[in-house]
């Protein structure tokens, strides 16, 4: 049993610098320069209806990559809600 909750955590961690299934580096792009367009913040709805349209990707690819850049240490959460980017193309 021990050797398989090693097993679980360490898969679990490794895949956790994989980028959103459906993904390609060409839409990870578009999805920064989405970003960057907005400020470099998505707070309201038509922040990710704007990056939706921006990038061709689905409103589940959008918060998986958030959550990708949240991960990654490239984007932040804002106390009072929404995301701020801080690498990339936003970085200051």
């Amino acid at each position: 049993m021990k050797k398989f909750l090693i097993l679980a955590v360490a898969l679990t961690l490794a895949g956790c610098d994989v980028p959103p299934q459906g993904t390609t580096p060409a839409s990870l792009a578009a999805f920064d320069g989405a970003v960057k367009s907005l400020g470099c913040q998505l707070v309201v709805e038509g922040d990710y209806l704007a990056t939706e349209l921006q990038t061709g990707m689905t409103r589940a690819q959008i918060v998986q990559t958030v959550q990708y850049k949240v991960l990654l240490q490239q984007a932040k959460k804002r106390p009072e809600g929404g995301f701020v980017f801080t690498a990339g193309p936003c970085k200051a």
